[in-house]
Parts: structure tokens; C-alpha cells; sequence
């Protein structure tokens, strides 16, 4: 028998295999040299998403639990992001077609209008905006499925209990935007996509510390590093799902020397 949150570590690992999509989605500009070919590579690593979702769907057919509510709108999320991948793969495939007959100076699709390659470019651009629109919140709901389908089964007592992380709020916070593909490095710094908070060095260094976080190289323009959660860091953030976060413990402090008093002379 599986892990019972195996289904959920399996989620947030797809969540960061999205955001390396998205960041390659991004970069993607089909005025290079060989557009058709960069199409066919990113369409291959839109596919290895499909597959990693539909074997996510595998694991929680493995799971012995209970087929609550929540459960069910897990299932129906993750059925809902292979078939958006899928649709994304369609139309990078579609793009693909689109430039190819335009080359080869024969109708879209064998039956449509004959495209200039000025207009196939524009055409399959326009699938690709499309593309990124398909797989833009995959981080966020992969993150949102793993954190239900872990509340539902610690609910029911499906999970054993286990020591919770202890975390500051900072930490706790980074770690979830972690997982939602927000944070990059930029000048040494870190940098998040949403403007409510940032994120501190100091607290992106001490998460790499305890080998909770890692970088990797971004495509993105003006970042360099993408942070994603270790296989360590996936599992401490799966703990404190369906509970507050422990707090972090604080250093102690020496107890302050009791103050002199004056002997007052009657």
C-alpha cells in the first residue's frame, strides 16, 4: 500500500514541473530560426504533463479512503489539468502544422486557405498565447488539490499522525509561494510575482538551510533562479496541511539582571 499523501507529493512535483513549462511558455519566440522544432520540443514537455497527471490519477484509485466531497473535487481538478494540458499540446502541435504547410506552400490542415509565412507565424503565435493561458495556473491548483486531498484524509483519520514543522510565518508563506511557481532570484535577490509581500533573503537562506528549497536556472528575462521545493521541503509543506503551522521557536533570551534598589534610611 502507498504512502497515504503520496498522491499529494506527487501533485506539488507536477506543480513545479508547470512552472519550468511556464517559464520555457514564456521565453518561446517563433521568429528563431527553427520555430517548428522549438513548437515540437515544448509540445514533448506539455505531454510529460498530461502523463504525470493522469498518473496522479492512478495513485488516488490506489488510495484505500473514503470518497468524501473534497475527495471528488480532487479528482475532478486533476482530470481538469490533463485535459487543459492536453489541449495545450493540441494547439502547439496545431502551430506546428500551421508553419509547416505555410513552408510547404500547401492549404491549412489540407482544405483551408494557403498562409503566407508572415500569416502562419501570426497564426500559431496566436496558438501559443492561447497555450499559456491553458497551463498558466497549474502551479496554483496543483498546490490547492494537494492541500484538500491531505485536509479531507487527516479529517477522516486517514493519516497518521506525525511531527509537525515548526515554521515562522515568513517561511511558512515562502514556502507556499514556492510551490506556486512565484518565486525567482533576480540581482541575488529573491523576487515574488504578487506585490502584497516579499520575501527576505534571510528567510530564503534559512529554508535552504534545512534543504527545504532549491534554485534552478530560469528562462525567464531579468531572472536568473527559480526556486522550487525540494522533495524534503514538498513533504514538511504537505504536514501542515489541515492545521496551523507550528511556530518556529525562538531563540531564548538571557532573563534581564533584576534592577538595584535603593535602601531608602528611616
Amino acid at each position: 500500500m502507498t504512502a497515504p499523501t503520496a498522491p499529494a507529493e506527487q501533485l506539488l512535483l507536477l506543480g513545479g514541473d508547470f512552472a519550468r513549462h511556464n517559464d520555457c511558455l514564456s521565453r518561446l519566440r517563433l521568429d528563431s530560426l527553427s520555430p517548428a522544432t522549438a513548437l515540437t520540443q515544448q509540445a514533448m514537455s506539455t505531454q510529460h504533463l498530461i502523463r504525470s497527471a493522469l498518473d496522479i490519477v492512478d495513485e488516488l484509485d490506489a488510495q484505500r479512503m473514503d470518497h468524501s466531497p473534497g475527495i471528488r473535487t480532487v479528482y475532478a481538478r486533476v482530470r481538469q489539468l490533463a485535459r487543459l494540458t492536453t489541449a495545450a499540446a493540441d494547439h502547439l502541435l496545431d502551430a506546428e502544422d500551421i508553419l509547416d504547410d505555410a513552408r510547404a506552400g500547401v492549404p491549412v490542415k489540407g482544405d483551408g486557405p494557403v498562409l503566407t509565412y508572415r500569416q502562419a507565424l501570426q497564426t500559431a503565435n496566436s496558438r501559443l498565447a492561447f497555450v499559456r493561458e491553458l497551463t498558466a495556473l497549474g502551479p496554483q491548483d496543483t498546490l490547492t488539490a494537494a492541500e484538500v486531498f491531505v485536509t479531507e484524509r487527516r479529517r477522516c483519520g486517514e493519516i497518521p499522525p506525525q511531527q509537525q514543522p515548526a515554521f515562522s510565518l515568513p517561511q511558512h508563506a515562502a514556502l507556499r509561494a514556492a510551490a506556486r511557481g512565484e518565486v525567482t532570484i533576480a540581482d541575488g535577490k529573491p523576487y515574488r510575482r504578487r506585490d502584497d509581500w516579499r520575501i527576505t533573503l534571510s528567510t530564503l537562506r534559512s529554508l535552504e538551510a534545512r534543504g527545504l528549497v532549491t534554485r534552478e536556472k530560469c528562462p525567464l528575462w531579468l531572472h536568473d533562479e527559480r526556486v522550487h521545493l525540494s522533495a524534503d521541503g514538498r513533504r514538511d509543506l504537505i504536514a501542515t496541511f489541515g492545521r496551523p503551522p507550528a511556530p518556529a521557536r525562538a531563540a531564548a533570551r538571557p532573563a534581564p539582571a533584576p534592577q538595584a534598589t535603593t535602601s531608602r534610611s528611616l
